[in-house]
């Protein structure tokens, strides 16, 4: 079952006044914003305002997908009290508002979360927008068809496999951030394990600070994990700051020891280690010179870790901070693809990509190298 977030908001300037509602639905398993919608509604209170916000954020997700469940959070006690039940609905002009909130979806499939107002930015800003402009506006972020028809290929039981979304249940969702660049990066540098754990540059520092604003935006992680690289470690303590969550070093995520290739172009191992290097490039099971770690044995050690981790953070959404060849490497083994298959992915620095785990074992690659939060 697909399952969405609804951030909603209303304001009236004068309760009753001027006013306005925003919402915002997110896909809960990787954080992406797939409707924002905000109306001005003229002069109104600001309970019926954010009723109104709470109902649009609910139609909007139905439409996405009538067969989702769904998890509202509002700044408002009121509504999130008043429709779990909580709290009597006594005011006539909301007690229609909440009964037809109560109907979008069958009972059960929406829950709801007071947060405070700080965490509900985005409702609020598109809230008073609407306000502000006295207008009405929406914003849908449509797949191509080719994207729609994977995801409902993801989504749906294979015929007689008994497999299908009721049965799966909530994934783990480890949600993989490269670090920021360092000053070997743009350089194009093996910069592993085995080198000399360079720290971020201030490029690095502006990135991480972006990924942070931009997690903090998707609003769905619950855990950071981070490789025991500076660079990651680094990487990981401005999102940690960002969301007022704790890090957790996992030595599982550290990237492939290049041997000594370390600090060395492309080009200067191709001159320096030819037969290497053409070794290494057709030969998974191969080591860099000098005794560094094979893409093989780098697999095996990701595997172990995914299925650590899967363990550990069932029906969760984790952070993972980590380098290229892992990142590359949790997406190969979730796609059942071919060790060549990590020289055919692009990753740049401070990207995210997502995979969700099911307990039945099955994977389902949702983002790959998103840099849309780098982007001025």
């Amino acid at each position: 079952m697909r399952e969405f977030i609804v951030e909603a908001d209303g304001g009236s300037r004068g309760n009753p006044g001027p006013a306005g509602y925003g919402c915002v639905v997110l896909d809960a398993a990787t954080g992406e914003t797939l409707v924002e919608t905000y109306e001005y509604l003229g002069v109104v209170t600001n309970n019926v305002a954010e009723y109104r916000g709470l109902l649009a954020g609910l139609r909007a997700a139905h439409d996405l997908d009538p067969s989702a469940s769904v998890h509202v959070r509002m700044d408002s006690k009121l509504v999130v009290e008043q429709m779990s039940g909580r709290w009597k609905i006594k005011h006539p002009d909301m007690k229609p508002l909440a009964l037809e909130a109560g109907r979008v979806f069958p009972p059960g499939r929406v829950t709801y979360e007071w947060i405070p107002r700080e965490q509900n930015k985005r409702a609020d800003r598109l809230a008073n927008e609407a306000m502000d402009s006295g207008a009405s506006a929406s914003s849908v972020r449509k797949l191509s068809p080719a994207k729609a028809e994977a995801d409902v290929r993801a989504a749906t039981a294979v015929a007689g496999s008994g497999w299908g979304p009721a049965d799966m249940g909530a994934p783990a969702t480890f949600v993989l951030l490269r670090h920021g660049e360092t000053p070997l990066t743009p350089q194009k540098r093996f910069s592993g394990s085995g080198g000399t754990d360079p720290a971020l540059s201030d490029v690095g520092r502006e990135q991480a600070a972006r990924a942070a604003e931009a997690l903090a935006d998707r609003g769905t992680i619950q855990h950071i994990l981070a490789s025991p690289l500076t660079r990651t470690r680094q990487t990981a303590a401005a999102v940690a700051e960002r969301l007022g969550l704790e890090v957790t070093v996992e030595d599982g995520l550290i990237e492939t020891d290049f041997g000594a290739w370390e600090g060395l172009t492309f080009g200067e191992v191709r001159e320096r280690y030819p037969d290497d290097l053409n070794t290494w490039l057709s030969d998974p099971e191969a080591e860099p010179t000098g005794g560094g770690e094979s893409f093989a044995a780098t697999a095996t050690r990701i595997a172990a870790t995914r299925d650590k981790l899967v363990a550990a953070y069932a029906g969760r959404t984790v952070l993972l901070v980590t380098h290229v060849t892992p990142i590359k490497t949790f997406v190969r083994l979730a796609l059942g693809a071919p060790p060549e298959s990590l020289f055919r992915m692009e990753l740049s620095a401070a990207s995210l990509s997502a995979v969700a785990y099911y307990a039945d074992g099955n994977a389902s690659v949702r983002l790959l190298n998103d840099t849309s939060h780098l982007r001025p």
